[in-house]
């Protein structure tokens, strides 16, 4: 979330540095070559003269479809029993899409310290919200407080240190001020609870808190979880740590956060019932106005399959209903006010009919995002309404408290003071877990095969393509051998797909599909791998599937990591799809496009990098596609999951849950008996494997093409050098 008071000093690792800067040098190269020679559509076609953002507006169509049959079933509920029913049902599908937990498990708070301030006492307080995995908070406590009284849950939102930023102090203060305990705890990531910290400078390895959630979040994708699951979590046990205490109200239970402290809010007030009023701050919108405008935000704000299953922003209060709610908003945040007012309309309708219209209400700033004194003393009269403590609400001065006096870790990070969990961690127990039922399910691999298919369907959202439409002609030049001819075809949306196709002067009987994380113009030009491919006589279509070449993204949003907007991939997790899916469908309408212009031709297809993971799915959905090439592509889900650090240039090529159910080496397996061959084959970190190293991802694969006893079918090279055309021979013959 882009938060105007964020803190992003933190560096990246090198690696990341080197990739974006590799990527940008790149992409302006190639760029500069392609404006002479290969472009298709790019400032020639005004149709399609918005191509950054041609995928972005493919899924946000879904979304929006997904949205409006939402609206019809909501429009629907009439009575308080049918909203009842809704409650529960939603409430249970939220619980899916987060992922469930365990039983609760031991605490174990410990006081790390107590300082007595002006008018109140702190408690500085770590608890295991799990076991192992530390929560760092601190309890406020009003002098001559009448006990039990009421408490709040204060969320920070994304500040790298929390709530001991100004502007979480000035409300924190204010609620102790009134008379309220108030309970202040760091989100995951953020204050004490660094995730990825460089032990020399102290600092975050990713960046800042928002990529500290968006990046561990496509890992939980993978195991079809939600990285807010944690978040959750952290709040509930919080409110379980309130219970403990002998000053607190468990009648009177309050929780408040602005923007990701908003997020936590609404998420824990929807699924605790403990939680007497919540006041949730400059995150309540709707999905269709938040993706009209900035795009789907970081990676706990977006729920796995959360569209598809039919969850948005009005829902997180409607389950609530009619607990009282008070929607803080500003009228210039990137959280459109237009769907906090639309929202808050709705849920006033649910209030209503459940007798308790008053019990919602809205209060705005003229602001951009953060907080105005009149939205923060609303939230103060709101809490001393319906949490039961009279007083004044107008804001009084406070004296800020220092970091230090907020600390409770010897160092100022668990990750340097506890040996504790990580979310990375946390999760690699599901990755291997779903890796220990992988090898089960592999005992039998083509009795597995039709589960296995219809699965890899489903998850990546995959929709067999229309072969109806004709490709557009756009031009031609010739070259010494061939010529290269340039179309574009219309893709599964409102898109083109440009692709250019290289016809030798003396063909043969086969013809190629590459495909390029660069586009079709990586090597497309002279000297390139697709001229040798050409000089041996095969025609070759080299296409900028959606989200490459020229229809690659503006790297817009608060989760761009290494030049990768993880926005996108988290909208199209929304909707129950993946990038992938989309990109394999166009890329066998694309196939067909060849079929028929060379009907008696074998098909072979190659891929290069992450691409690879798009070819792979291809293959095992059509076996036409005779010969299949992979190089330098990673090689299972399953290693991008289990590596602490994964390459972000291979986030569009995952399929978010697809460990549930199978990975990249079981699609391998079912192309036997055809040609496969791997060259310089990588891990989820992008580096280079050796063949033994592979042993158990590829054990399914050398057991099914020995079964079929087609072992010579099947190549495995790691070593070979750059441009390997003797390899590429052997492979064509």
């Amino acid at each position: 979330m882009q938060n105007p008071t964020s803190n992003r000093s933190h560096s990246n690792p090198q690696w990341i540095k080197a990739l974006a800067t590799v990527c940008i040098y790149f992409v302006l190269h190639s760029y500069t070559y392609a404006q002479k020679e290969f472009d298709v559509i790019r400032d020639k076609w005004v149709q399609y003269s918005d191509p950054a953002n041609l995928l972005n507006h493919h899924l946000s169509a879904e979304a929006f479809a997904l949205l409006k049959q939402q609206e019809k079933t909501v429009a629907g509920l009439k009575t308080k029993t049918a909203w009842q029913a809704r409650q529960a049902q939603m409430k249970e599908k939220l619980w899916k899409v987060l992922g469930p937990f365990s039983d609760k498990s031991p605490l174990n708070p410990k006081v790390t310290g107590v300082i007595q301030k002006d008018g109140f006492k702190l408690e500085n307080i770590i608890f295991e919200s799990q076991p192992g995995f530390y929560v760092t908070a601190t309890l406020f406590i009003p002098n001559g407080v009448v006990t039990p009284g009421p408490a709040i849950l204060f969320c920070s939102g994304h500040s790298t240190i929390a709530y001991r930023r100004d502007i979480y102090q000035l409300p924190l203060l204010n609620l102790v001020k009134k008379g309220f305990i108030v309970l202040a705890i760091d989100p995951v990531a953020q204050g004490e609870r660094m995730q990825y910290m460089d032990e020399k400078t102290g600092k975050s390895l990713i960046g800042g808190s928002t990529h500290e959630h968006s990046y561990p979040a496509v890992q939980a994708l993978l195991v079809g979880k939600s990285i807010a699951r944690h978040f959750v979590w952290d709040g509930i046990r919080a409110i379980d740590y309130l219970a403990t205490r002998p000053e607190v109200d468990m009648s009177r239970i309050g929780v408040h956060g602005l923007s990701g402290g908003g997020t936590q809010a609404a998420y824990i007030a929807a699924l605790d019932d403990r939680v007497a009023a919540a006041a949730p701050s400059g995150y309540i919108t709707g999905f269709r106005r938040l993706l009209e405008s900035v795009g789907a935000q970081d990676g706990e704000q977006n729920f796995y399959h959360g569209l598809s299953e039919g969850i948005d922003h009005a829902d997180l209060l409607e389950m609530r209903a009619p607990k009282p709610v008070l929607v803080m908003a500003t009228t210039r945040d990137f959280f459109s006010i237009q769907g906090t007012r639309e929202t808050v309309s709705r849920v006033k309708k649910t209030y209503g009919i459940f007798g308790k219209p008053e019990n919602i209400a809205s209060v705005e700033g003229d602001y951009e995002h953060g907080y105005t004194q009149n939205i923060r003393e609303g939230m103060y009269q709101f809490f001393q309404k319906h949490l039961g403590l009279k007083g004044d609400a107008r804001e009084l001065p406070v004296e800020y408290l220092t970091e230090k006096e907020l600390q409770k870790t010897p160092t100022g990070q668990l990750a340097s003071s506890y040996k504790g969990e990580s979310l990375f961690s946390l999760n690699l127990k599901d990755v291997v877990a779903l890796n220990e039922k992988a090898k089960k399910r592999r005992g039998n691999p083509e009795a597995q095969k039709p589960a296995l298919i219809a699965n890899a369907k489903s998850y990546s959202g995959f929709r067999p393509p229309v072969t109806t439409d004709q490709p557009v002609f756009t031009g031609r030049t010739a070259k010494e051998g061939y010529v290269i001819e340039k179309y574009f075809i219309k893709g599964e949306g409102h898109y083109p797909i440009p692709y250019l196709l290289f016809i030798p002067d003396k063909p043969v009987d086969k013809v190629l599909i590459y495909v390029h994380p660069g586009g079709k113009s990586a090597e497309a030009a002279p000297n390139g791998e697709i001229e040798w491919f050409v000089n041996q006589g095969i025609t070759v279509l080299a296409p900028d599937l959606i989200g490459t070449g020229e229809l690659a993204p503006d790297n817009k949003g608060d989760a761009v990591i290494a030049g990768v907007s993880y926005n996108l991939f988290f909208t199209s997790t929304l909707i129950g799809r993946s990038i992938l899916g989309i990109q394999v469908a166009d890329l066998l309408k694309l196939k067909e496009v060849l079929a028929k212009r060379a009907p008696r031709s074998e098909l072979l297809a190659m891929a290069k990098n992450e691409m690879g993971s798009v070819l792979v799915h291809a293959a095992a959905f059509d076996h036409s596609i005779k010969r299949i090439a992979l190089s330098e592509s990673y090689i299972s889900y399953h290693s991008i999951g289990a590596n602490r650090f994964y390459k972000p240039s291979y986030v569009f090529s995952l399929v978010p849950g697809a460990l549930q159910a199978y990975d990249l080496p079981d699609l391998l397996a079912s192309l036997v008996p055809r040609k496969l061959l791997l060259i310089n084959t990588t891990n989820g970190n992008g580096d280079k494997v050796e063949p033994a190293d592979m042993k158990a991802d590829l054990e399914v694969v050398t057991n099914s093409y020995q079964a079929k006893s087609a072992k010579e079918n099947f190549s495995l090279l790691s070593g070979i050098p750059e441009k390997p055309y003797s390899v590429y021979a052997d492979w064509i013959k």
